[in-house]
């Protein structure tokens, strides 16, 4: 057994076969053949690769010993050459352009003379006669076409329109084109312009879905008069007034009255309206007021569900691009007020940075007097809207529209800080997101004094319907003012600002309303309870001003003189009897005779005037004897002080 074992632990010998020679002994593995071993040879050349040899060195010959004897200069001028000449190949007009570019340097300069540039714009416009359609669209030719339309003659810019008439709608979405068509419209008679809003017609919602299409759209809109803009709207609010613009003619301007008129079926109207925003409001494309006013439209008759859709759609970041028109901020006060608490969060967090910016707009300030007047989250707003506003305090007590945020906690909805159609739009809801009762939709008024119990809430007669109170918030106005206004630390500062720049806002025309409501203490007195002292503090500012000697050098006004601040002190006599004991015992008393006249005049009279009796007591010896003598004029009314 143990001779078996050792033969099989030996290798097996291979058999020779007869003739062959043995292989020789290596401990190496053998290397694997070259599938073609000619080609590993370097002294085997294929002729199948001479070409590609020779791709691999173009500059070989004449040629390379050419490229390498030129300077570096001579390269660069000489790749330039190339770069032109493929540039000539691949665009038709491209020596035009450059002849028009050179000619456009000279004539957009400022110190040029009106006849100097008169000559370059006609040169200009020769060249381009009959090709102005074909290179309106390029970059450089729009340029040089715009300067030509901004300074050239009438029957020049006559024979540029008709050339480029039937091209409007192609150069409307063009990327470069889009500025010609509106330098166009700029510089067009009120022909021309019917003629390119008439052109547009079955477009415009085409238009509108394209990012370069919506802004000559808007253009054409805010041109327009008001017939005009009737005509931009009208296709977007039915298929037949896409279609038909013979009905386009009509002169109702709300929607409701267009579908009155015309008999057209709401189910259809929505559906049409539906496929013209969708796509505006997923593309983004919502800066254009042409837009917040089809959206506005919308609402009006838009049902619970689709209302309820473009609410939610428009609750985000989104909304703060749109509330810069009168539209726009009445979309950004539908939302807030109609928006469920997740969506004005939205809205409100949307808002952080740009609350400064929002605030000196004309309607963006409406907006957020709304929601200063409406949400319950105080926490939120304080954080947000409070902070950013105390931060640019000085500015805003001066500015016309950023005070009003200020003036809305100081005192809501007043007729003398707001026009009847702001108050109007404070007012405003949709129909269809009314409370329902009986089965019956029914607007909801505002009413923010009134909570809204769950038993309200859930009495609907149908388990379907739901009630939509969302107007209002359920807190207390006045508890969510105090808590923005005093809590928040937004009334202390702005009492110290009223104190720093006390003879500034009392001559300032917007200035004066923002320092009475803060002298007075606000509706309700909201700012007595816990500001006494730094109220008190204030009127002495005021009376300090108004001590201040007459002098004839100066070139500002005394208070007692201007127009603005006496009125302003006129009325914080009759209304704040703290500040009118304060005042005449600090600036006042024993220089009325001084005063009795002019602008002044008024403001003392206001002592006789006030229903305080400590008032009268304490004037009546002073002011009694200028009313016998004549010298101080009184109403009628308060032809004496009474005893």
């Amino acid at each position: 057994m143990a001779a078996k074992d050792q033969d099989k632990s030996k290798p097996k010998k291979r058999k020779q076969i007869p003739g062959a020679k043995p292989e020789a002994a290596s401990s190496s593995p053998k290397k694997p053949k070259l599938l073609n071993p000619k080609r590993s040879n370097p002294l085997n050349h294929d002729s199948r690769r001479k070409p590609f040899e020779h791709s691999q060195h173009p500059k070989s010959g004449p040629e390379k010993e050419n490229k390498d004897s030129m300077s570096k200069r001579e390269r660069r001028l000489h790749a330039k050459d190339l770069a032109e000449a493929r540039k000539k190949k691949r665009k038709r007009h491209y020596t035009l352009e450059q002849e028009l570019a050179h000619l456009w340097e000279k004539m957009r300069v400022r110190n040029i003379g009106k006849e100097d540039r008169a000559k370059l714009i006609s040169e200009a416009l020769q060249k381009m006669k009959g090709k102005i359609p074909e290179i309106a669209g390029s970059h450089v030719s729009s340029r040089v076409l715009q300067t030509c339309v901004k300074y050239c003659s009438k029957s020049e810019n006559d024979a540029v329109f008709e050339e480029l008439q039937p091209h409007f709608l192609t150069l409307a979405s063009s990327k470069y084109g889009v500025h010609l068509v509106k330098k166009m419209l700029d510089n067009a008679s009120k022909k021309q312009l019917a003629t390119v809003i008439s052109s547009f017609h079955g477009h415009v919602a085409s238009l509108l879905r394209h990012v370069v299409g919506s802004v000559v759209i808007e253009h054409a809109y805010q041109l327009g008069n008001a017939a005009q803009k009737q005509e931009l709207l009208m296709e977007l609010f039915s298929a037949e007034l896409q279609i038909f613009k013979d009905l386009v003619s009509t002169k109702e301007s709300r929607l409701i009255d267009v579908m009155a008129k015309l008999s057209l079926p709401k189910a259809a109207v929505l559906r049409h309206m539906s496929s013209v925003i969708q796509p505006i409001l997923e593309k983004g494309i919502v800066d254009h007021s042409i837009i917040h006013r089809v959206l506005t439209e919308y609402l009006t008759i838009a049902d619970q569900s689709s209302a309820t859709d473009v609410i939610q759609q428009l609750s985000a970041p989104l909304l703060v691009r749109m509330i810069h028109t009168r539209d726009g901020s009445r979309l950004g006060m539908l939302c807030v007020k109609h928006g469920s608490a997740k969506e004005r969060k939205k809205i409100i967090k949307g808002m952080k940075g740009h609350v400064q910016k929002i605030a000196h707009d004309q309607w963006g300030s409406m907006v957020l007097a709304c929601i200063i007047s409406v949400v319950d989250d105080t926490k939120l707003l304080t954080k947000i809207i409070i902070h950013e506003v105390q931060e640019n305090l000085e500015e805003l007590v001066f500015d016309k529209h950023g005070r009003r945020v200020l003036l809305q906690l100081l005192h809501p909805k007043c007729s003398r800080h707001f026009t009847p159609d702001e108050l109007a739009s404070f007012d405003l809801s949709i129909h269809s997101l009314g409370s329902k009762v009986n089965g019956s939709s029914e607007e909801v008024k505002p009413n923010n004094d009134k909570e809204v119990t769950e038993d309200e809430a859930n009495r609907s007669s149908d388990p379907g319907e739901t009630l939509n109170v969302v107007e209002g918030g359920k807190k207390d106005p006045h508890i969510r003012r105090e808590e923005l206004l005093v809590k928040g630390g937004l009334a202390e500062r702005l009492v110290d600002v009223c104190i720093e720049n006390s003879g500034k806002l009392l001559r300032s025309n917007f200035g004066k309303e923002v320092i009475y409501e803060v002298a007075t203490g606000g509706a309700d007195g909201i700012l007595k309870p816990t500001m006494e002292d730094k109220l008190g503090a204030l009127h002495k500012a005021i009376a300090s001003v108004v001590a201040e000697p007459k002098s004839e050098e100066s070139e500002e006004e005394h208070v007692l003189e201007n127009f603005h601040s006496s009125r302003t002190i006129r009325r914080l006599i009759l209304n704040c009897p703290t500040f009118a004991s304060t005042l005449w015992n600090a600036a006042l008393k024993g220089k009325c005779e001084m005063w009795a006249t002019g602008h002044s005049g008024k403001v003392i009279s206001a002592f006789v005037e006030s229903s305080d009796s400590k008032v009268h007591e304490l004037v009546k010896k002073e002011l009694q004897p200028l009313i016998d003598r004549g010298m101080l004029k009184i109403p009628e009314k308060q032809s004496a002080i009474e005893g």
